[in-house]
């Protein structure tokens, strides 16, 4: 009976029983193991996780947001400016004051003068002259349809103006902002604007430009090559004769 358990040669010997049980190893790792286990060797692979978010990956970050945020603005105003006839308009006087001082930017909106109550205070354009904001104190009827005759009056004079307006339409203030005038007023100075448009460039750019590789891997990874003899788990068969 003992003879019939026995190998015929030293070839079967060897490939009945694996010396250092590595084949056993290489079969719990593999594509059929539990997926805890395969999870496990990933993350022993991969070196422990992500990394750490740079300033570098911060700053570019937040550029990237301001510039996406600048450019919607952009969009939306161009857009409320066909659309809803919304715009801009600046106060270098302050016949308003305090309800908008000097130096305000205004969000105004054009409408037609049958929508003007007494109390709004609109903006209305003047034949050679530049554009009037003020509070309206009356409103009457013109002389044709859709026409209407404005009494105005800024908020710090003491008297209406010289005469009413007739208009058949208006722009109503929606709100003001204080103090903006002045930042866009040099916005519109051309070495102003070239010395923003070349400080953003020099930020994005440096912000944006490739990173150096790293030494260990082509990417850039701190993971070493594998050793020679981790490189091939495949078991080496003899071809020695029986």
């Amino acid at each position: 009976m003992s003879e019939m358990t026995r190998p015929t040669s030293r070839r079967e010997a060897r490939r009945g029983a694996p010396a250092d049980g590595r084949s056993h190893a290489r079969v719990d790792a593999g594509p059929e193991a539990p997926a805890e286990k395969r999870a496990a060797a990933g993350a022993d692979a991969s070196g422990g996780g992500r990394r750490r978010p740079t300033a570098r990956g911060v700053l570019s970050e937040i550029l990237l947001w301001i510039v996406a945020l600048a450019g919607l603005v952009c969009i939306v105003l161009v857009i409320l400016a066909f659309t809803a006839h919304i715009t801009l308009i600046m106060f270098r006087t302050g016949s308003m004051a305090p309800t908008i001082p000097t130096g305000s930017v205004a969000i105004v909106q054009q409408i037609p003068a049958s929508q003007v109550h007494v109390g709004d205070v609109v903006t209305v354009d003047r034949p050679g002259e530049l554009p009037v904001t003020h509070r309206v104190r009356a409103v009457a009827d013109g002389s044709v349809s859709g026409e209407r005759l404005l009494t105005l009056r800024g908020d710090a004079n003491a008297q209406d103006d010289v005469a009413p307006y007739p208009v058949s339409t208006v722009r109503i203030v929606r709100f003001s902002v204080p103090g903006l005038a002045p930042v866009i007023v040099a916005f519109g100075n051309p070495l102003v604007l070239g010395g923003i448009t070349i400080g953003v460039t020099a930020l994005v750019v440096w912000a944006f430009w490739p990173r150096g590789r790293g030494s260990g891997g082509r990417d850039g990874s701190d993971e070493a090559p594998a050793a020679e003899g981790e490189r091939s788990d495949a078991p080496q068969e003899s071809h020695e004769a029986p």
